[in-house]
C-alpha cells in the first residue's frame, strides 16, 4: 500500500496558487489512473484506487500548509503505511518553473509542509516530488510569492510539467526512483489520458473548510 500526498492550502483564495502545486499534481495523477473521488477524512480530502498492481491512497491535507503533518500522520497510522511508502508532491522555490526533481529523503528546505510532516513522522525518509515554482523577482517576499498565481506563459509550462507526472508514478511505486527520473528526462512518447469533454478529474481540490485540530 502507498500513500500519495499533495500539499496545498484549502479555500478559493488559494486555488491555482504556486503553493498549491502539490494538489494540482495529485489531480493530474488521479485523472490519469481513475482514482476515486475524495471524501473528508484524516483532516483532508482522501481517496483510494489502484495504479497497476499497487493499492494506493491519496490525500490532500486541509489543515493549511504548516500543519500538513497532522493529516498525513493520521492516515499513515490508520493504514499502517511505512514512511518509505509515502510520496509527497510539493512546490519548490529552488527549482525554476516547470522543473521536477525527485528524492528519497532529505531536509525540508524551509518548506512548512515538509517541516510539519517530518516533525509528525519523526523521520525524513519519505519520497518527495519537487515541483518548481521559481523564486520571486525583485523585492517580493517569499511568503507572498508562493501565494501568487502563475502567469499565462508560466501556466503553459506548468501544465506540460504536470503531464509528465503520471508516467513516472508506476515507476516510483516499483521502487525505481532512477527510472522515474529518467522518464522525466526522456519523456518522448508520453501521452496523457484525457477525460471525455466536459468530465472533471476524479481527484479534485477540496473546497471545504479545514477540520478542527
Amino acid at each position: 500500500m502507498w500513500l500519495l500526498v499533495g500539499l496545498g492550502n484549502p479555500g478559493r483564495a488559494y486555488e491555482s496558487t504556486r503553493h498549491n502545486l502539490g494538489w494540482d499534481a495529485l489531480g493530474e495523477i488521479g485523472r490519469a489512473f481513475g482514482l476515486s473521488s475524495g471524501v473528508s477524512r484524516f483532516r483532508g480530502r482522501f481517496g483510494e484506487g489502484r495504479i497497476g498492481p499497487h493499492r494506493v491512497q491519496w490525500l490532500m491535507p486541509e489543515t493549511f500548509m504548516n500543519l500538513s503533518g497532522h493529516s498525513v500522520a493520521e492516515a499513515m497510522r490508520f493504514y499502517k503505511v511505512d514512511p518509505s511508502r509515502v510520496v509527497v508532491y510539493h512546490d519548490d522555490l529552488d527549482l525554476p518553473v516547470g522543473k521536477v526533481r525527485m528524492k528519497s529523503s532529505g531536509g525540508h528546505g524551509g518548506h512548512n509542509g515538509l517541516r510539519s510532516i517530518q516533525q509528525q513522522l519523526g523521520t525524513a525518509d519519505f519520497l518527495r516530488v519537487r515541483l518548481g515554482i521559481g523564486r520571486p523577482v525583485g523585492p517580493i517576499p517569499v511568503e507572498d510569492h508562493v501565494l501568487t498565481r502563475f502567469s499565462p506563459e508560466e501556466r503553459r509550462v506548468v501544465e506540460a510539467m504536470l503531464s509528465q507526472l503520471p508516467p513516472t508514478t508506476p515507476l516510483l511505486l516499483e521502487g525505481d526512483l532512477a527510472g522515474a527520473m529518467n522518464k522525466l528526462a526522456n519523456p518522448s512518447g508520453v501521452r496523457r489520458n484525457p477525460l471525455p469533454e466536459g468530465e472533471k478529474s476524479p481527484v479534485s481540490p477540496p473546497r471545504v473548510a479545514p477540520l478542527p485540530s
